[in-house]
This record gives C-alpha cells, sequence and structure tokens, in this order.
C-alpha cells in the first residue's frame, strides 16, 4: 500500500471535559464530532473520524473519558470493556501509530497520571509514541506555548514523560486568530510524529487489553490468590478505587472479562 494512502490510527484520550471531541474538530478543519456545553458526555464510546490533511488520512479514536467519579462504577468498567473491543478492531487495521493524550490546562491530578499509565504504559507497553495537547489556553497571555514552559517540570517530577506537546485553544470563540494557530501546531504536532521512520507501530501478538489483563492476572501469583489480595495491588498500581479494584479483580478471577482468561 502506498503511504500516503495508509490510514494512519491515533487513539485520542484523556478526561471527559477537556475538549476531545473540539480536538477532532480543529484537526479535521470542520465540525465532524458532536461537542457540548453540558455536563453530559457527548461521547458514551470510542467514536472513529476519518480525517484528511497534508496529503496524508487518519483515523481519530475519540475514546471515552475514564474518570471512575463522572462515569460511575458500572459505566467505568463499561469502558474498560469498550475498550477491547476497540483494540480489536484496530488489530485489524494495523496497530496504533500515535497516542493523543488531551488535557485541559490546569493541574496534573492522579486521575491524569491514572489515564495516562492505563493506556500508555499498561495498554501500550510504552510501545507507541504519545504526544499531549494541552486545551483551554485561549485567554493565556502571550503565547500559548508558555503554559508548557511553566509546567514542563511538573511533568517530569511526576514521571510523566511525552515525546511532544501541543498547547492550543480548539474553540474558535473570539480568538479566531489563535485557534487557526492552534489547528496549525495540532497537526504538525501529529503528523511528525507518525511520520515514517518516526515510530513504530505496535502490530502483533496479544492484543492490547488481553496484555492488560494478563498484567493483572500475574497480581495473582503472590503468596495469596484471594480476591481481597489482588485489589490493593490494583489499587497501587493502577489509581484504581477501591469498588473499581475489587469487582476488576472479581472479573479477572472468575475469567468473565473477555480475553481475561
Amino acid at each position: 500500500m502506498d503511504a500516503r494512502n495508509k490510514h494512519i490510527n491515533v487513539v485520542l484520550f484523556g478526561q471527559g471535559g477537556v475538549g476531545k471531541s473540539s480536538l477532532v474538530n480543529l484537526i479535521a478543519g470542520e465540525d465532524v464530532a458532536k461537542t457540548s456545553i453540558d455536563v453530559k458526555r457527548c461521547t458514551l464510546q470510542w467514536q472513529e473520524y476519518s480525517i484528511k490533511f497534508d496529503g496524508n488520512s487518519y483515523n481519530v479514536f475519540d475514546t471515552v473519558g475514564l474518570d471512575e467519579a463522572k462515569l460511575g462504577i458500572t459505566e467505568y468498567l463499561d469502558a474498560i470493556e469498550n475498550a477491547y473491543s476497540l483494540i480489536q478492531d484496530l488489530e485489524r487495521k494495523g496497530g496504533i501509530d500515535l497516542l493523543l493524550f488531551c488535557m485541559r490546562a490546569g493541574r496534573l491530578t492522579t486521575t491524569l497520571q491514572s489515564n495516562y499509565r492505563l493506556f500508555y504504559e499498561f495498554l501500550c507497553e510504552k510501545k507507541v509514541p504519545i504526544v499531549i495537547a494541552i486545551t483551554y489556553l485561549e485567554n493565556e497571555v502571550g503565547e500559548m506555548d508558555a503554559w508548557w514552559n511553566r509546567n514542563k517540570d511538573t511533568f517530569h517530577e511526576q514521571e510523566f514523560y511525552v515525546a511532544g506537546h501541543a498547547c492550543v485553544t480548539a474553540i474558535r470563540g473570539n480568538c479566531p486568530e489563535r485557534h487557526e494557530q492552534s489547528r496549525i501546531t495540532i497537526r504538525r504536532l501529529v503528523k511528525e510524529f507518525t511520520a515514517d521512520g518516526q515510530k513504530q507501530a505496535w502490530k502483533g501478538g496479544d492484543n492490547l487489553f488481553v496484555l492488560l489483563m494478563q498484567k493483572l492476572k500475574g497480581l495473582l501469583l503472590g503468596k495469596s490468590r484471594l480476591k481481597k489480595d489482588i485489589a490493593p495491588r490494583l489499587i497501587k498500581r493502577c489509581g484504581l478505587s477501591p469498588e473499581v479494584a475489587n469487582m476488576l479483580a472479581a472479573r479477572i478471577k472468575k475469567g468473565t472479562v473477555q480475553g481475561a482468561t
């Protein structure tokens, strides 16, 4: 297949309400994703968008924000199940070329760190390039990139490493020039880190969701195989709440999670 005709797979992730759908529209240059200012989430499951720019074709997958407090336990676990179906689909499309982490300008919270570890370290075993887009910078004084310059040391201190970054505003509002600048910036970032020779797309082998489940099942190999001993490790390793850790541990132990056995 000609490289120019190959669809490049980009997985977009982050908490709900940080502007992921608006970021998709920013990259596309048109409104292809539904957005809302309401508290209710727009994206109930992962959504795929075909986007073309600069002669390249991209499949951008907007995923459910893994924020347990907003989702609730049942929806949070359903989101993990949903991730499994996404990974299956991506395997048929040749793997993941780039992880694009979206966060709203603000504090680097434990939820953000948990999302980062789940997608980058556990699901992709650090084998897929990851970049970050910081949104809602329309009111940043001076250049938007100043936000990153002020905060990049904090990311390193928290062992939060990314290959590249883009400080943007995904909303046109009263800043059309800054919005257009943001489109150029985010497109340049995506193009750079999916270019030939810049990465090795994860392909073949076990699907990434099964890989995660195998890691979690591996926690059973300690001195005790009781569920109560699995949950604390899930809390520590994955940043899950006690309730979710217990429920996920039960699914793993009983083999009820598809692909976990």
